[in-house]
């Protein structure tokens, strides 16, 4: 289900964070006496107190969701919640390492717990360790890290420790994309008669050429928008850039070689697509600049013919069973790649659940997150206990069905953000796409079973067959980490400068070859041979 990202609460650490002196790797500061239970609920029998950092992405104080108060009420471990806005997050816990006052649990963290800051607070033992515990306290996950020998491979440091819990979508549970999906405006594909999607560029150049020119929102105007992007050009940019042989704008492996694909000659290819795009009025001129609100409020007034959306009715504002025949975005080939590529999910995401030296009781934290690797700790995290967002109710065949407790439909996703501690973050757990007991909009109105259906159907013919993983998840060291830091930051931005630049024309595409020495003068051959490296560390560990 789709997850937002909106803004809450600010940050307290004075007082809120417990204090200790310093440990070794893997062990904690000061131990508890808590008897922590190994099977069962309560995790330990009498209440304790912990604190767990996360990014604040809505607009419900975390004390106040259903689903904190349901963990809190099975497991005994009652958290103090610091939340900053997302957008301060990084900041905070960066000041939280800097001042060695951290919270027992980071949650929810992601790339902003880094691969190589993991590895790095681990070895100074500000992180603990977690494969002993992940052994003794957290069967659910050990059972599916023992099943899938690789996802163990993409969360272990090179030092051989694990030092956070990741997100898994295995392969038999989960098919997921790699980022929101382009959808075409089905009722524009309609208006103009067009049966078959795009399969080359040049096919979706004629269709746009159609979407501006052929009035398909049918009100005499010329204000149609072909192609648009409420995130400058992140979701346009990475399902088109496959069509033309590449699977990220930056690091990607192809047959085991490293390569930066923005300075690569299939990369001027799709600068001079969208160019030509931009010019003629196919791609929006408002792209580069607009708000996530400007976004919305064209595509919610019909005005944009493919765009970018986790669900195509959450930017429409359309009924989910009307946006069905939204069709999503298929990959195409071009002149120079001749058939479908497109960027595929790692299946892991790490970051999302470490503890640290400052926790009184480990084993009780873990137990806690193990909880999240069942079907029943996933749900309870996501969509609250019966009551708060949903209830139990009985359909026309006599049924006992879970359905939205709201009236708007529209709003149950909002809504959810008002229940659910996962609401806008990846949190640890196991993905899966359909559940057997999907919560509906009323008894007896399956729409939202239908959409995940669709969706389902959707990307598993027109993207999973196709996929390959840009740059598996490896862990640096911190020499490497170092090095690619010196040159990283201009590196990237002068990238996200000179696409925009090349796109709208103010940078002639005739100076591309400048702009690839400019990069490789940045130390551009340094920083890929770095990636080189962890590449053939990760490829050869077993």
């Amino acid at each position: 289900m789709k997850k937002k990202y909106v803004a809450i609460a600010s940050l307290l650490l004075a007082t809120s964070l417990l204090t200790a002196c310093g440990g070794d790797t893997g062990k904690a500061d000061t131990k508890s006496d808590v008897k922590v239970e190994k099977t069962g609920m309560p995790i330990v029998k009498d209440t304790i107190k912990m604190t767990m950092m996360a990014p604040g992405l809505g607009k419900t104080e975390w004390d106040d969701l259903a689903s904190a108060k349901a963990l809190e009420e099975l497991t005994n471990i009652d958290f103090d919640y610091i939340t900053p806005p997302d957008s301060d997050f990084q900041t905070k816990l960066n000041l939280a390492f800097a001042s060695d006052e951290l919270p027992d649990v980071i949650f929810g963290a992601g790339s902003k717990l880094s691969n190589s800051q993991q590895a790095d607070y681990g070895s100074q033992g500000r992180l603990i360790a977690l494969e002993d515990l992940i052994d003794e306290y957290a069967p659910n996950l050990k059972a599916i890290l023992d099943e899938h020998p690789e996802f163990r491979k993409s969360i272990t440091a090179p030092d051989g420790h694990i030092y956070s819990l990741p997100r898994l979508y295995p392969e038999e549970t989960s098919s997921p994309l790699y980022i929101s999906p382009l959808w075409y405006n089905g009722d524009w594909m309609e208006k103009l008669g067009v049966k078959e999607l795009p399969k080359t560029t040049d096919e979706l150049y004629d269709l746009l050429v159609r979407f501006k020119n052929e009035d398909p929102n049918g009100n005499g105007k010329q204000d149609e928008i072909p192609l648009s992007d409420g995130n400058k050009l992140l979701i346009i940019r990475t399902w088109l850039m496959p069509a033309f042989g590449m699977k990220s704008q930056g690091i990607e492996e192809v047959d085991g070689k490293v390569r930066f694909a923005a300075a690569s000659d299939n990369y001027k290819e799709y600068l001079e697509f969208l160019h030509k795009c931009y010019e003629e009025g196919l791609l929006d001129k408002e792209v580069f600049s607009q708000s996530s609100d400007q976004y919305q409020g064209n595509t919610e007034t019909n005005k944009v013919g493919l765009f970018g959306a986790y669900a195509s009715y959450m930017s429409t504002g359309k009924n989910p069973e009307d946006a069905l025949t939204d069709p999503m975005f298929m990959q195409l080939t071009s002149d120079v790649q001749e058939t479908p590529l497109a960027p595929g999910h790692p299946r892991v995401t790490t970051g999302v659940f470490a503890i640290t030296n400052k926790c009184a009781s480990p084993e009780a934290a873990m137990r806690w997150a193990d909880y999240l690797y069942t079907e029943e700790g996933n749900a309870l995290m996501s969509q609250g206990p019966e009551g708060a967002w949903w209830e139990y109710a009985e359909n026309s065949e006599g049924e006992k069905v879970r359905v939205y407790k709201g009236e708007d439909k529209q709003k149950m996703e909002e809504d959810r953000g008002k229940v659910g501690m996962d609401y806008g973050l990846v949190t640890p757990g196991i993905s899966v796409d359909n559940t057997d007991d999907p919560v509906r909009a009323n008894a007896d109105d399956p729409t939202i079973s239908v959409w995940n259906e669709f969706q389902s159907k959707e990307k598993d013919e027109k993207v999973m067959p196709y996929t390959e993983v840009p740059f598996p998840i490896v862990y640096m060291t911190k020499d490497e980490v170092d090095k690619i830091a010196e040159n990283s930051t201009d590196i990237l931005t002068y990238v996200e400068q000179m696409e925009a630049k090349f796109i709208t024309g103010v940078e002639s595409l005739d100076k591309y070859d400048d702009y690839v020495k400019t990069l490789k003068g940045m130390g551009l051959d340094d920083y890929v041979k770095v990636y080189q490296g962890a590449y053939d560390r990760w490829a050869s560990a077993e």
